[in-house]
């Protein structure tokens, strides 16, 4: 481990070395580049040099206690040496953490797509439930979102839905609502009382850039509609609705946000780019789990991995066998709790694996 952090002191270093070059700064393009990976460097480097201290503060504290002659300095040294050795494992385990891999997507924009599962008109309410907590939760950390496609019913709920978030560590923060979410509760049609377990799926798709995935035109069919639904002044007015057929895996885009085809096509694309990238993903996360017990899963569509209880206004997420009482506060946006959970497990089995192959 410390090979490799010497390592990382002396590339950050080096990086330091080359972003005050005035002959950096002409290429801006190399520069933005230098500086993320500056960036991502920073804190290794940082908690690296309070551990370094930590270990010095010991070493001096042992050599007054040797070599001092004064009561009083040896008794300040031992308080020194008590307190810096207590730190130890924290700044030790601190350390590991930062070394954990880092997802290369984590810092993407998303694409997420919702779609009620069992449960007929209650799965669609609740699909549209899921699709305000994560706008909600989106407004509360600044990303922006952009609805591209939907698919609504007449009391509110919504079939289908199809939404771009993009901000900072977007992926990061909301990359494990991938899976199937079981709600529980008494549906708004229901005149008798009578608790409806339903279920939507939830997809978080990375986006991905051209360069990521190629898509060859000779393989897409492109149909030019007329937008429905709510939409702005000549949204529905004008043939400008893009549905983009990828004809290799069957996969259907429709979109008709914009007013024009042009963007709507371009979005369309974009969104493609993300599923097949997020279908490559997710093949490459299961032979990884077929591999190793995965704790906490972030790309299997039919993994069932919340419940809703709203009768008891219980939450419950079975990866990691964690149970709030919060609901309602959860699905009005407030969702760090968990998520920091999920990241948190996620982080532990890693690092043990780290340790199993060390």
């Amino acid at each position: 481990m410390f090979e490799r952090l010497e390592d990382t002191v002396m590339k950050y270093e080096e990086l330091t070395r080359l972003l005050a070059d005035p002959a950096t700064a002409e290429d801006s393009k190399r520069y933005m580049e230098l500086m993320k990976e500056h960036s991502a460097l920073t804190d290794v480097v940082e908690a690296y040099k309070e551990y370094k201290q930590n270990e010095a503060d010991i070493a001096e504290a042992l050599e007054i206690i040797d070599n001092e002659s004064d009561p009083e300095m040896k008794e300040m040294a031992r308080e020194e040496l008590s307190d810096a050795k207590k730190r130890m494992p924290e700044l030790e385990h601190n350390l590991k953490l930062l070394l954990i891999p880092k997802d290369a997507d984590d810092d993407k924009n998303i694409v997420v797509e919702i779609r009620a599962g069992a449960g007929g008109d209650e799965a669609a309410l609740f699909a549209a439930s899921l699709y305000r907590m994560y706008v909600r939760y989106a407004e509360r950390h600044g990303f922006k979102v952009e609805t591209t496609d939907i698919e609504s019913i007449g009391i509110g709920g919504m079939k289908y839905v199809s939404f771009n978030v993009n901000g900072m560590g977007a992926y990061a923060r909301l990359k494990y609502e991938s899976g199937v979410h079981r709600v529980q509760r008494v549906p708004a049609t229901e005149s008798g009382g009578r608790i409806h377990t339903s279920t939507a799926t939830v997809a978080i798709m990375p986006e991905a850039s051209e360069v990521e995935v190629n898509i060859d035109p000779k393989d897409c069919r492109i149909d030019i509609f007329r937008a429905s639904g709510n939409g702005g002044q000549c949204v529905n007015t004008t043939d400008s609705a893009v549905r983009l057929t990828h004809i290799p895996t069957g996969i259907v885009i429709s979109c008709q946000d914009e007013k024009s085809q042009i963007q709507n096509k371009a979005k369309a694309f974009q969104v493609l780019r993300a599923k097949l990238y997020y279908l490559e993903k997710t093949r490459l996360h299961e032979e990884e789990a077929s591999l190793r017990k995965s704790q906490v899963g972030t790309g299997d569509r039919s993994e069932k991995i919340r419940t809703y209880n709203f009768p008891q206004s219980r939450l419950t997420d079975h990866r990691i066998n964690l149970t709030v009482y919060s609901l309602d506060k959860f699905i009005d946006g407030d969702m760090d709790g968990v998520i920091d959970a999920l990241t948190a497990a996620e982080q532990a089995e890693k690092l043990a694996a780290m340790e199993d192959n060390n």
